[in-house]
């Protein structure tokens, strides 16, 4: 059946098209312009009723199951508070007697002094049995005394070189685990079925597809931490048609490892060929996050007290050996995405696509990207550009808020924290922006972060603009989230309502270029469409 789109604004992947009218036939779009396309007598006629069409958003990092597994397990995402974090645990062990682990997460760090809460409040809880509940951006993990003493983690268990567990004076662990530190309890965890894995992946591909998500880039294929492999999961879905969405799958680098597991990532990537599945992507995961001191800074974090400290994070994998690494990936046709957080993190990953252009010649059109740029040093803003990296951005973090308040300025220091996800200066510097969310970290709503993008603040006006001058227009954050995104994930028939695309289309209930630019996050998608299929709505 072909479809007309009548009765509302367009945009089209980069402009805002007023009156303009979309007609679909097979999948494909076959008319974008201001006349209206003739009506046939199978056309079913969609009127926006005022509303804005425009690509279906892809998210360049995310994980779709990962987020799936917590919305169907102990999920804290929703709750604020330890007192209602703390019953919600209790009702979901309750209510899972049979549950030999209590897993899920979502719980935040400003909620408990330090961003740690304690084991000796979880085991009040829970007591029972051991639990594992990751934190909201998902480098920590809460656990009871249970799950410690199972793993055999005391005061005398050293750090592993890629984490830290958190310890009272006396060195007893109290209950938290960051980073590398998570996985002394999560290897203990018990496997997530392949069963469990596709209910997660479905529930949450209906998830995203609510939000007029239509393709997104996997962030991690591979076993990372307490995470099991999702990919057979995806297979399955892409091989019996399920799978409505566009994926692309960033393998995992085990940071474990070197060199010799690139034969590895080559067959895997080989194998994973989908009409809507493909696995060109390589992901490095290069610091942690700065509210635990973990993302790598140039200089050190500051403690409490505005002073100097002598912890600059972490590297997880050595400068010298990223840029090989970077340089075989590429020479072998990989796009790399990379994970950086700090100023140093976000410089060793453009020193290392540098070195790779110089090897390599720059050839192949890989379109590498780092993801998250929380903070970089303002002489490698222009890199971006110059050497092709697209900036991946979350940008739903750019706000004032608790954690950042609490958790982040005062250990960046006043300098640095005006270096914080400098979205403006990178748009104007010229360099290519895509967007995601990094769900289950955060919300996956595009329009929530589109409305900070363009507002650096939410929409209920708690908190002043964070750094206003580093705000988007919205046709540029918008963008961002369709073509931008569309470009990374190599979805080149997608991103764009032009004639000959792919019909991947959201429905808006209003065009926000018309509506006060402080409420573009109150807009809802009504409808998602893949291929011309409708996937969501009525």
């Amino acid at each position: 059946m072909d479809t007309l789109f009548v009765n509302g604004a367009v945009f089209d992947g980069h402009a805002h098209r007023p009156g303009w009218s979309v007609a679909v036939s097979s999948g494909r779009i076959t008319w974008a312009g201001p006349q209206l396309a003739a009506v046939g007598p199978d056309t079913e006629v969609v009127d926006l009723k005022g509303g804005l069409l425009l690509p279906g958003f892809v998210d360049a990092h995310i994980h779709p199951v990962q987020g799936g597994l917590e919305r169907a397990r102990c999920d804290l995402s929703p709750l604020s508070g330890r007192v209602a974090t703390l019953a919600a645990i209790a009702a979901y062990a309750i209510a899972h007697p049979e549950a030999e682990w209590i897993l899920g997460g979502g719980w935040h760090q400003p909620d408990y002094p330090g961003g740690s809460p304690l084991a000796a409040d979880l085991d009040r809880a829970v007591s029972d049995r051991p639990v594992f509940l990751a934190n909201a951006d998902h480098h920590g993990a809460w656990v009871n005394s249970r799950a410690l003493a199972l793993a055999g983690i005391d005061a005398r268990t050293p750090d592993p070189a890629d984490g830290r567990i958190e310890r009272g004076p006396d060195g007893s662990p109290t209950g938290t685990l960051h980073e590398g530190a998570m996985d002394l309890v999560g290897r203990l965890v018990p496997p997530t079925t392949h069963e469990e894995q596709v209910a997660a992946l479905l529930g949450a591909q209906e998830y995203l597809h609510s939000f007029g998500i239509t393709g997104w880039q996997d962030a991690i294929f591979g076993d990372y931490a307490n995470l099991d492999d999702s990919t057979p999961a995806y297979v399955e879905l892409a091989r019996d048609g399920r799978l409505t969405a566009r994926v692309n799958g960033a393998l995992w680098w085990r940071r474990d490892l070197g060199a010799e597991q690139l034969p590895w990532l080559i067959e895997r990537r080989e194998a994973l060929q989908f009409p809507r599945l493909r696995a060109g992507s390589v992901k490095i995961m290069q610091d942690g996050v700065a509210e635990n001191f973990t993302a790598s800074l140039l200089d050190p974090y500051y403690d409490g007290c505005g002073c100097r400290t002598a912890n600059a994070g972490l590297s997880f994998v050595d400068p010298l050996a990223l840029r090989e690494h970077v340089t075989a990936l590429d020479a072998a046709g990989f796009q790399v995405h990379v994970h950086a957080i700090g100023d140093r993190a976000v410089r060793e990953a453009l020193d290392a696509f540098e070195t790779a252009r110089a090897a390599n010649g720059g050839g192949g059109d890989l379109r590498h990207h780092i993801a998250h740029l929380q903070v970089i040093h303002p002489d490698d803003i222009g890199r971006f550009a110059e050497l092709g990296v697209a900036a991946n951005m979350q940008a739903l973090w750019a706000v004032y808020e608790p954690q950042m308040n609490e958790l982040t300025i005062p250990f960046l220091g006043p300098e640095r924290t005006r270096w914080q996800y400098p979205f403006g200066d990178l748009a104007r510097s010229g360099a290519r922006l895509a967007a995601g969310s990094d769900w289950p970290v955060s919300s996956p709503d595009p329009l929530a972060a589109v409305q900070v993008a363009v507002n650096r603040r939410t929409g209920d006006g708690e908190y002043e603009a964070f750094l206003p001058e580093q705000a988007l227009d919205l046709a540029t954050a918008l963008a961002a989230y369709t073509s931008g995104s569309a470009w990374v994930n190599h979805a080149d028939e997608t991103g764009r309502i032009a004639a000959g695309m792919l019909a991947d289309l959201a429905v808006l209930d209003r065009d926000p270029f018309v509506e006060p630019v402080g409420e573009i996050g109150a807009a809802r998608v009504v409808a998602t469409y893949v291929e011309g299929v409708r996937v969501f709505g009525h």
